[in-house]
């Protein structure tokens, strides 16, 4: 997979504004920003970093999560996704054009994986619940292999909640923690969600709570101690001013850990780290001199795919994805 398949280059014009007019929008706001703990281990000790976006990262000193700090306080984010123009262009331009290569690339693998943990786990007729469900493409896909009894979106946003009822997909059209169910859930799924939120203890908590003993939860977000993360620094895409929380494959166990998680396991199965690094050098965003002859060499090599496997087997993609379990007592 290739970032032109899910971001193809011919749409992208005026996106760029649409992202600009978002920052502005927080940064008259800044003012109201709020100070926050470690969102993973909730450790008070961080460095500060460097400023992107008119949003100050920083680094927690006991397990090297990067987060946005002071940060926008939740009711300032739930007004900025209301308003987001850039969240309009993706809606209108973006995710239209990418919509089948997201399919074949992106959400049938995602629920094939979940389908195979499920049948593994020996779960029948399950409640699957997606937090974020967006255009609905996953909850369409989980429904196709018939392997849960019942599939329930939970979106917010209004035109979207429209889009996954016009898939036949069971909507609430609510926040997730106004969310009440009638039934306990088996599994929840819920993809590049928690960098955004103002408390993602909260939410894993709440994942936590509307589990049914021995049910699971499966996410995936960035990794900021990832190739493509660790190379591009305050260059790489995955820093910017909506991801307020940027883990580590460790600083997310512990974080699922600290919550209640047991038989909890990140992976990185992440495809993009080596032709996002190649597209930064040929962008100008970041130099040969800063990555070393080696990585030159490496990138730029012959074979990415294979670089690629190399990175996914060795825990280093910059995208990651975690399965945990709640106990069964």
């Amino acid at each position: 997979m290739k970032v032109d398949d899910i971001r193809p280059a011919s749409v992208l014009v005026g996106q760029r504004a649409a992202m600009q007019a978002d920052i502005d929008w927080l940064a008259k706001r800044q003012a109201a920003f709020v100070i926050v703990n470690c969102p993973a281990c909730a450790a008070k000790d961080f460095e500060n970093l460097y400023e992107k976006y008119c949003m100050q990262q920083v680094r927690c000193r006991e397990c090297e999560t990067q987060f946005i700090n002071p940060r926008p306080s939740e009711e300032i984010l739930a007004a900025f996704y209301a308003q987001s123009a850039n969240y309009a262009y993706w809606a209108r331009n973006i995710f239209p054009a990418s919509k089948e290569a997201r399919r074949e690339k992106i959400f049938q693998p995602r629920a094939a994986y979940a389908a195979g943990l499920v049948r593994k786990a020996g779960i029948r007729n399950g409640v699957l619940v997606e937090v974020g469900a967006a255009y609905g493409q996953f909850c369409s896909e989980v429904v196709k292999t018939g392997v849960f009894s019942r599939v329930i979106a939970i979106e917010p946003t209004p035109d979207l909640a429209g889009v996954c009822r016009g898939l036949g997909i069971e909507v609430l059209e609510s926040p997730y923690e106004s969310v009440l169910f009638d039934t306990p859930v088996d599994f929840i799924a819920s993809f590049e969600v928690i960098e955004h939120l103002f408390d993602p203890g909260a939410f894993m908590a709440w994942c936590h709570d509307a589990l049914r003993p021995g049910g699971m939860v499966l996410l995936t977000c960035p990794n900021i101690a990832g190739f493509e993360t660790l190379l591009l620094g305050r260059a790489s895409g995955a820093v910017d001013h909506e991801h307020m929380n940027l883990f580590t494959p460790q600083s997310l166990a512990q974080l699922a850990e600290r919550c209640g998680f047991i038989e909890i396991e990140v992976t990185t199965p992440g495809e993009l780290d080596v032709d996002l690094v190649q597209r930064a050098l040929k962008a100008g965003e970041i130099g040969k001199t800063d990555l070393g002859p080696l990585v030159i060499r490496l990138v730029e090599g012959a074979n990415p795919k294979h670089l690629q496997s190399l990175i996914q087997e060795a825990s280093l993609s910059s995208n990651m994805r975690m399965i945990a379990r709640k106990p069964k007592s």
